[in-house]
């Protein structure tokens, strides 16, 4: 679906006033806010109850912006920009004038990327400007794929919400530090690592923490309602018996080897074989079993090879430790 032209201008003059956009990426819906305006900024943080220490995404045009926006970019950043971009990679870098330090959480790094979506290009385009757009959701939340997810979820949070159909990659981008002398992956996403890794021709590191805080690290991130349980394959079906035995509504994400297998319990997705279609799909499964009602949902990790290191890690920080304040 491609929004009308009047409805990105639309989007463009509540940017410009200091509103706040939903606008869609092929990743996920961000819900965006001009990002040189620190008040229009700090309603991103309110809007969401996302703490102002965790630092937001900074959407740009094209890859010939990003000197206005970062400075000192390694020959590695602009190697992977042209390769990448537009697409689902964020590249950390250091800060440049423009954008204040509300929108980095304080920090003196800041994550760049262009987003690869004809709406969402077109609103930057219109806008002739930054736009800060973490995911259209409650903080820690399951991440909206739809238009429909971010009305249901941020209602009147939002003053324009641009429609322009469902996510293509599902899942958000991967984000790389290129601010030190050998990159490393912060988080998994729609940029494989070996994708990555090809243009670069050395292996990436992933670590489990970094001395850079990026979006998604918190963790318990990306989580339904429903309590996450993760276990091996062959034990999914017989984890999720037992638990609706003792009385939960359990969901069941049943791997695709296991398709057609009778489970007794509330609800089941069959897990697509194709990563990219889970990837696509995987928001929208946990957002359905929440919708009917389920109080668990038990799964298992993918391969953590290509799309599958993107989707065991939103799959874990779901199943995550939850704050109990």
């Amino acid at each position: 679906m491609t929004a009308r032209t009047c409805d990105i201008e639309k989007a463009a003059e509540v940017l410009r006033a200091g509103g706040l956009v939903a606008l869609p990426t092929e990743t996920v819906y961000g819900l965006g806010a001009n990002a040189e305006d620190p008040a229009a900024v700090a309603r991103i943080f309110e809007v969401k109850g996302r703490p102002p220490s965790h630092p937001l995404i900074v959407h740009i045009g094209g890859a010939e912006q990003l000197d206005e926006w970062v400075q000192d970019v390694p020959a590695t950043a602009r190697l992977l920009a042209e390769h990448f971009w537009p697409g689902p990679l964020t590249l950390v870098l250091r800060r440049g004038p423009r954008v204040p330090l509300e929108a980095t959480g304080g920090l003196e790094t800041v994550a760049v990327r262009v987003p690869d979506h004809p709406v969402a290009l077109a609103l930057l385009s219109a806008f002739g400007g930054g736009v800060t757009a973490p995911s259209a959701n409650r903080f820690g939340s399951v991440s909206p794929t739809t238009a429909d997810h971010v009305r249901a979820e941020l209602g009147d949070g939002v003053d324009f919400v641009l429609d322009g159909g469902s996510c293509e990659v599902g899942v958000e981008s991967t984000i790389v530090d290129v601010t030190g002398d050998v990159p490393s992956v912060l988080r998994p996403g729609g940029v494989t690592r070996e994708d990555l890794e090809a243009v670069l021709g050395w292996p990436l590191a992933v670590p489990s923490t970094s001395r850079v805080r990026v979006p998604g690290q918190h963790p318990s991130h990306y989580a339904p309602r429903a309590r996450v349980v993760l276990v091996e394959s062959e034990k999914v079906v017989a984890e999720a018996e037992s638990a609706q035995e003792l009385g939960h509504r359990v969901g069941v994400f049943l791997p695709s080897a296991f398709a057609g297998t009778p489970v007794k319990a509330h609800a089941v997705v069959t897990v697509p074989d194709s990563l990219a279609a889970y990837a696509r799909g995987l928001y929208g499964f946990l957002r359905e079993l929440d919708w009917q009602g389920c109080d668990l949902i038990v799964a298992t990790l993918p391969v953590e090879e290509g799309l599958g290191l993107a989707i065991a890690n939103r799959l874990r920080r779901a199943a995550g430790p939850r704050s109990t304040v």
